[in-house]
């Protein structure tokens, strides 16, 4: 992956998120024939309205990943938000087979930041700044 930040008037910035989610009781949805493409379709075009980079989508028959780089006043909660909430309606209203599902995500998800440098790098990084210029 490129070292590519993102540049504001008060920030730069390289924020990296891996979310994982789920549908509600880990539905196969994603094996209905269309849910996939129609999901991902979806997806982009939230993340173009709300300038968040996609660097990786994928859905297996039951859950996805999605790697994603934002701003910094975008929050997680925020992002999870606006994904599963307009695909969640969406996808329902669209596909028969999913109309009586109240919900279609569970309200739960996993997320992990990603970097360049790894945890041990900054931390050595860190701790050093004292003793680099004495």
């Amino acid at each position: 992956m490129n070292k590519r930040y993102r540049l504001s008037q008060a920030a730069v910035s390289m924020i990296r998120y891996h979310f994982v989610f789920c549908p509600r009781y880990r539905r196969k949805i994603f094996l209905i024939p269309g849910v996939e493409e129609r999901f991902k379709e979806l997806v982009r075009q939230i993340c173009q309205e709300k300038e968040l980079d996609i660097l990786a989508m994928e859905c297996d028959k039951d859950h996805v990943h999605l790697f994603v780089e934002a701003w910094p006043q975008q929050s997680i909660p925020s992002i999870m938000k606006w994904i599963k909430g307009p695909t969640s309606h969406i996808i329902r209203n669209e596909f028969p087979q999913l109309s009586r599902v109240p919900s279609l995500w569970t309200r739960s998800y996993f997320v992990s930041t990603a970097g360049e440098v790894s945890s041990e790098t900054i931390q050595r990084y860190v701790e050093t700044q004292k003793t680099r210029y004495e």
